[in-house]
């Protein structure tokens, strides 16, 4: 997916993570900023070409069935509160472990960090990873993110969502949960997606009501007059 964090935003950050020194912010917190201009113009962009290639590339992720009728996936309204920057914190120790995945398949993964964030008055923190089975990548898209909120396996794939930090190697990095997105097994088939689950240490006790919605497509309505 395309970043919406351009050279100049990237300098911008940094002078608004060295002012957070001297705010209220709990040490080793993301801070929440006003994103930056033409940031909803790029993320309505980016999930119109997602739906795109939903809905006509031959990658698609959808069955056959669900692409005959697809007209787009869900989402919330872009908000702005779900924005934040900052840097992950480290562990000077990593630690390395198997990851449940919706197969039942365990898949070695490191625990690499961690970021904390404020929302609704409530201080909270999600684990960040890095999946050793794959090819490193710089920058933000090296590490995985995966979480659950109180939308989770109601209006959000049961097994979590999954949220890409946007940023350079080593940081800083923005945290924006209007991008988080169902992974690809909650639209395919089980035996083509196997798909890592969010452990349970990730399991915010607030709703996200940011990023990608329904993990069942949308359907065209039925024609007037037509059976059933």
């Amino acid at each position: 997916m395309m970043s919406v964090v351009s050279k100049s935003t990237g300098l911008l950050l940094v002078f608004l993570l060295a002012l957070a020194g001297c705010g209220t912010q709990p040490s080793g917190a993301l801070i929440s900023i006003p994103p930056p201009e033409h940031w909803q113009e790029h993320l309505l962009s980016q999930r119109a070409e997602k739906d795109r290639y939903f809905g006509s590339d031959p990658q698609s992720p959808l069955t056959a069935e669900d692409l005959a009728s697809f007209v787009g996936l869900e989402y919330w309204k872009p908000d702005a509160g779900y924005y934040f920057v900052g840097r992950v914190n480290s562990y000077l120790d990593p630690e390395r472990f198997e990851i449940v995945s919706t197969s039942g398949k365990l898949r070695p993964c490191e625990k690499v960090g961690w970021v904390g964030f404020e929302i609704d008055g409530q201080q909270l923190r999600l684990q960040v990873y890095r999946m050793l089975d794959q090819e490193p990548l710089a920058g933000g898209r090296g590490f995985f993110l995966p979480f659950m909120d109180g939308t989770t396996g109601e209006e959000t794939y049961p097994a979590g969502r999954y949220i890409e930090l946007q940023g350079p190697e080593g940081g800083p990095f923005v945290l924006d949960f209007n991008t988080a997105s169902n992974p690809w097994c909650a639209y395919g088939s089980p035996e083509r997606y196997v798909c890592p689950v969010t452990p349970p240490e990730n399991r915010l006790p607030v709703r996200i009501e940011a990023g990608e919605r329904g993990y069942r497509v949308k359907r065209e309505p039925p024609t007037e007059g037509a059976d059933g």
